[in-house]
């Protein structure tokens, strides 16, 4: 009867931590400033309409992140995590020059 009722008593409390993990979960990862040092160096831009085609001579229409093989969502979705940027979102009309075309 004993065991009972202390698992009675810690019932609420633990669905109380699930659901605050499960908010947790649910909040989106961050996006990549354009200004990060990590973003800098990989020339990411927000939108690939803007790279700055004489310091990335690779960029060429119609390369985005969206398509990119590291691009970890639908490649319809706005944003997604990137693995180059780990727990951060990039946007998928976006661009950096570590770009790969997703296999077909």
């Amino acid at each position: 009867m004993t065991n009972r009722r202390i698992f009675l008593t810690w019932l609420p409390a633990a669905g109380a931590a699930l659901a605050a993990a499960n908010a947790t979960a649910q909040t989106p990862a961050p996006m990549v400033d354009e200004k990060e040092p990590q973003a800098v160096a990989l020339g990411y831009v927000h939108d690939a309409k803007r790279v700055d085609k004489a310091k990335f001579p690779k960029y060429a229409p119609p390369q985005r992140c969206a398509i990119c093989q590291f691009y970890q969502g639908a490649a319809t979705l706005p944003t997604a995590p990137c693995t180059l940027f780990a727990g951060k979102r990039v946007a998928g009309p976006g661009w950096c020059s570590a770009y790969v075309p997703k296999a077909a």
